[in-house]
């Protein structure tokens, strides 16, 4: 059980051990106080947890707890996130008391990797292992080193073999084996507070303060769970939500971190009530086929129609269609699959150009929010359309979609996508050629830290921007159809293997 403790003590460190960092604390600020000794609230704690299907183990004799990992959208085989939780209770005075809950976070990618891991330390690159003793192992002269659970992985595993699982979470000690990011979570504190404070106050045959706020459950699901994980919660996201509202996300396409933001919001704002609906900038002759995909078993016949599409096979793939979108919409299904609440529609109009453009994609858009009055609308698109501002630099009249649906709409707020340098797939206009130049190109961004925010501006900029939505340092995303997505089996070099046509064309030009 020292382990436990070891990993509190790290969780701390990395929580509180910066004083001139920002905290990362939900935007409520405050934290959630029991009107009970710890002794009487830590049994409830523990039945949530129970509860909430999330195993843990305690250290003896003192109100700690650690679950295990717990994969963000779980089952879905690409979220490559994983969390756990260290609990501790806290006595505030002898009546009162508390809880610190410290999420910790691991990632199957090199975004958390600790530097100097992916090292070799022997000259055969297989972990230290000389020939001879390969071929001794091959012969059954020697025994064969470790096993699935060792690092080495088994008969001369190369570094490149045993990379996926160097980084997966591995027994009690994972956490020390590869870096973490650990944060104060008080939305999990308020999420359990929420859940047990009733049940407190009616020991006492006491009115319960506070209402449990259920999940946005699906019309069609029976259950929806009471525990969702879905990641580290965004900040200022929930301030946003209202019955109604649209939320226009003007991104930039063909990073890994946008697709991912989507996600997880969705998640999160079903999970605390609210039947969330994600607009994308795809053409809407694919609405029928993304729908099927939702509904769906997520598998290689569901992918293939989905994929057989022309969009995906676009000869210009501008990001919209790229593997962390498929990716996304994995992750919408999986929610879908749990009984939460999370629609999908597209609005895009490629064989349109201007401000007709501009008129179908808001009509479009519209109709979705008129005929879903109680549900949040997320809708992401590239950052001319959502704007709310009149006018562009070539052209003083136009209007663009944001424009156009904040004069219809009441609850419209309009957020331009912040990042920390790095990468995105972006098609850009080649001079000598006169084309569309696709590819990985360098992102300039700000850093302003790991964590994902929304952050509202006390009044519009020019743009009609009303604030920022945050996603860290960004990393390009290649087309899905370059990584085999529309064909069971085919290789990362398979790019478009069917040729697009006309509307495709159409599609990436504008």
């Amino acid at each position: 059980m020292r382990s436990i403790l070891n990993v509190g003590c790290l969780a701390l460190l990395l929580t509180a051990g910066c004083a001139a960092r920002p905290m990362d604390w939900d935007l409520m600020g405050r934290e959630a106080i029991y009107d009970r000794p710890l002794e009487e609230v830590w049994p409830s704690v523990r039945q949530y947890f129970v509860d909430a299907k999330l195993s843990f183990r305690e250290a003896p004799d003192s109100p700690v707890l650690q679950t295990e990992w717990k994969e963000e959208f779980g089952g879905s085989k690409i979220a490559g996130y994983w969390h756990r939780y260290l609990v501790l209770g806290k006595r505030e005075t002898p009546t009162k008391s508390k809880l610190w809950i410290i999420r910790v976070t691991r990632s199957a990618n090199k975004t958390l990797s600790a530097p100097g891991k992916e090292m070799e330390w022997g000259v055969s690159r297989n972990m230290g292992m000389d020939r001879r003793r390969l071929d001794d192992i091959s012969q059954g002269l020697v025994p064969a080193p470790g096993g699935p659970e060792t690092l080495e992985g088994g008969l001369g595993l190369s570094v490149e073999d045993d990379e996926d699982r160097f980084s997966m979470p591995r027994g009690e000690n994972a956490i020390l084996a590869e870096s973490a990011q650990g944060t104060r979570d008080l939305t999990m504190e308020w999420r359990v507070f929420n859940a047990i404070a009733p049940g407190l106050a009616a020991k006492d045959g006491a009115a319960p303060r506070t209402a449990v706020q259920p999940v946005a459950k699906a019309p069609e699901a029976e259950t929806a769970p009471a525990f969702t994980e879905c990641g580290a919660p965004i900040l200022g996201l929930k301030a946003q939500a209202k019955a109604g509202g649209v939320l226009l996300l003007g991104e930039l396409h063909g990073t890994q971190q946008v697709p991912r933001f989507i996600a997880q919001a969705a998640c999160q704002l079903t999970v605390a009530g609210t039947p969330v609906s994600v607009g994308l900038e795809l053409p809407v002759e694919n609405q029928a086929r993304i729908t099927a995909f939702l509904h769906g078993q997520g598998g290689e016949e569901d992918w293939l129609k989905l994929m057989e599409a022309p969009f995906w096979r676009s000869p210009y793939p501008d990001g919209r269609g790229s593997e962390a979108v498929a990716n996304m919409l994995e992750q919408l299904r999986q929610l879908r699959v749990r009984g939460l609440d999370v629609a999908v529609f597209v609005y895009d109009h490629p064989k349109l150009t201007g401000q007709q453009r501009e008129q179908a994609l808001s009509a479009t858009v519209l109709k979705e929010v008129e005929a879903g009055p109680a549900r949040f609308h997320l809708v992401v698109s590239g950052n001319i359309h959502s704007r709310t501002a009149k006018g562009l630099p070539w052209d003083k009249q136009y209007q663009p979609m944001g424009r156009l649906l904040s004069d219809r709409l009441k609850h419209v707020v309009a957020l331009d996508v912040a990042y920390d340098s790095g990468s995105a797939w972006i098609c850009g206009p080649d001079e000598r050629s006169r084309t569309l130049d696709c590819g990985v190109k360098e992102a300039k961004g700000k850093d302003n830290g790991d964590r994902f925010f929304v952050h509202v501006w006390d009044s519009p900029n020019k743009d009609g921007y009303h604030g920022v939505f945050y996603v860290g340092r960004v990393t390009a995303s290649a087309p899905a159809i370059s990584k085999g997505l529309g064909r069971p089996g085919a290789d990362d070099n398979s790019v478009f293997p069917v040729p697009p046509d006309a509307d495709a064309v159409a599609s990436a030009r504008r």
